[in-house]
Protein backbone atom coordinates (compact mmCIF):
# COMPACT_ATOMS: atom_id res chain seq x y z
CA UNK A 1 0.00 0.00 0.00
CA UNK A 2 1.17 3.50 -0.85
CA UNK A 3 0.05 6.68 0.86
CA UNK A 4 0.33 10.03 -0.90
CA UNK A 5 -0.25 13.34 0.87
CA UNK A 6 -0.33 16.60 -1.04
CA UNK A 7 0.31 20.02 0.47
CA UNK A 8 1.15 23.56 -0.57
CA UNK A 9 -2.12 24.62 -2.16
CA UNK A 10 -3.73 27.94 -1.44
CA UNK A 11 -4.99 31.23 -2.82
CA UNK A 12 -2.71 33.23 -5.09
CA UNK A 13 -3.14 36.16 -7.46
CA UNK A 14 -2.80 35.71 -11.18
CA UNK A 15 0.86 35.85 -12.17
CA UNK A 16 1.97 34.45 -8.84
CA UNK A 17 3.60 31.17 -7.91
CA UNK A 18 2.95 28.18 -5.67
CA UNK A 19 4.91 25.03 -4.95
CA UNK A 20 2.97 21.86 -4.32
CA UNK A 21 4.49 18.90 -2.51
CA UNK A 22 3.48 15.26 -2.44
CA UNK A 23 4.97 13.07 0.26
CA UNK A 24 4.89 9.33 -0.28
CA UNK A 25 5.14 6.45 2.14
CA UNK A 26 4.60 2.74 2.16
CA UNK A 27 6.98 1.52 -0.55
CA UNK A 28 10.31 2.43 -2.06
CA UNK A 29 9.69 5.90 -3.45
CA UNK A 30 12.59 5.73 -5.85
CA UNK A 31 10.80 3.04 -7.86
CA UNK A 32 7.75 5.23 -8.54
CA UNK A 33 6.92 7.31 -11.52
CA UNK A 34 4.97 10.31 -10.19
CA UNK A 35 2.35 12.48 -11.82
CA UNK A 36 0.18 15.50 -11.13
CA UNK A 37 -3.40 15.78 -12.36
CA UNK A 38 -6.35 18.14 -12.00
CA UNK A 39 -10.03 17.87 -12.94
CA UNK A 40 -11.10 19.36 -16.26
CA UNK A 41 -14.41 19.68 -18.13
CA UNK A 42 -15.27 16.35 -19.70
CA UNK A 43 -12.47 14.55 -17.88
CA UNK A 44 -12.23 13.15 -14.43
CA UNK A 45 -8.56 14.06 -14.26
CA UNK A 46 -6.47 16.05 -16.71
CA UNK A 47 -2.76 15.34 -16.96
CA UNK A 48 -0.54 18.18 -15.75
CA UNK A 49 3.01 16.84 -15.35
CA UNK A 50 4.92 13.64 -14.67
CA UNK A 51 8.43 12.54 -13.77
CA UNK A 52 10.28 9.25 -14.04
CA UNK A 53 11.52 7.25 -11.09
CA UNK A 54 14.97 8.84 -11.16
CA UNK A 55 13.96 12.30 -12.34
CA UNK A 56 15.67 11.83 -15.67
CA UNK A 57 12.53 12.25 -17.76
CA UNK A 58 9.65 14.66 -17.40
CA UNK A 59 6.47 15.36 -19.32
CA UNK A 60 4.09 18.32 -19.29
CA UNK A 61 0.68 19.19 -20.64
CA UNK A 62 0.86 21.86 -23.33
CA UNK A 63 -1.27 24.14 -21.14
CA UNK A 64 1.41 24.30 -18.43
CA UNK A 65 4.62 23.85 -20.40
CA UNK A 66 7.05 26.64 -19.63
CA UNK A 67 5.14 27.65 -16.49
CA UNK A 68 5.18 24.53 -14.30
CA UNK A 69 8.20 22.46 -13.24
CA UNK A 70 8.02 18.99 -11.74
CA UNK A 71 10.90 17.67 -9.65
CA UNK A 72 11.56 15.04 -7.00
CA UNK A 73 13.80 14.39 -4.03
CA UNK A 74 14.07 10.66 -3.48
CA UNK A 75 15.91 11.20 -0.19
CA UNK A 76 12.77 12.93 1.12
CA UNK A 77 10.22 10.69 -0.64
CA UNK A 78 8.69 13.82 -2.11
CA UNK A 79 7.70 15.13 -5.52
CA UNK A 80 7.17 18.82 -6.18
CA UNK A 81 5.24 20.91 -8.66
CA UNK A 82 6.45 24.50 -8.95
CA UNK A 83 3.71 26.52 -10.59
CA UNK A 84 4.59 29.97 -11.94
CA UNK A 85 2.76 32.60 -13.97
CA UNK A 86 -0.47 31.18 -12.61
CA UNK A 87 -3.74 31.93 -14.38
CA UNK A 88 -7.32 31.77 -13.12
CA UNK A 89 -7.78 28.76 -15.41
CA UNK A 90 -5.27 26.86 -13.27
CA UNK A 91 -7.74 26.90 -10.38
CA UNK A 92 -8.43 23.28 -9.42
CA UNK A 93 -7.78 20.55 -6.92
CA UNK A 94 -4.37 19.08 -7.77
CA UNK A 95 -3.78 15.38 -7.20
CA UNK A 96 -0.53 13.49 -7.20
CA UNK A 97 -0.34 9.91 -8.33
CA UNK A 98 2.22 7.13 -8.37
CA UNK A 99 3.00 3.83 -10.02
CA UNK A 100 5.94 1.47 -9.93
CA UNK A 101 7.09 1.71 -13.55
CA UNK A 102 10.07 2.72 -15.68
CA UNK A 103 7.92 4.73 -18.10
CA UNK A 104 6.36 8.16 -17.56
CA UNK A 105 2.57 7.75 -17.77
CA UNK A 106 0.61 10.79 -18.98
CA UNK A 107 -2.89 9.41 -18.48
CA UNK A 108 -4.69 8.78 -15.21
CA UNK A 109 -5.09 5.10 -16.09
CA UNK A 110 -1.30 4.83 -15.91
CA UNK A 111 -1.32 5.31 -12.14
CA UNK A 112 -2.69 3.17 -9.37
CA UNK A 113 -2.18 5.24 -6.23
CA UNK A 114 -3.67 8.66 -5.63
CA UNK A 115 -3.58 11.35 -2.98
CA UNK A 116 -6.54 13.28 -1.63
CA UNK A 117 -5.67 16.48 -3.45
CA UNK A 118 -4.81 20.06 -2.55
CA UNK A 119 -6.83 23.09 -3.63
CA UNK A 120 -5.23 25.79 -5.74
CA UNK A 121 -7.20 28.96 -6.34
CA UNK A 122 -5.91 31.70 -8.63
CA UNK A 123 -7.69 35.04 -8.42
CA UNK A 124 -7.78 37.54 -11.27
Amino acid sequence: QVQLVESGGGLVQAGGSLRLSCAASGRTFSSFAMGWFRPAPGQEREFVAAISWNGGRTAYADSVKGRFTISRDNSKNTVYLLMSSLKPGDTAVYYCASRVTTVVPITDSGYNYWGQGTQVTVSS
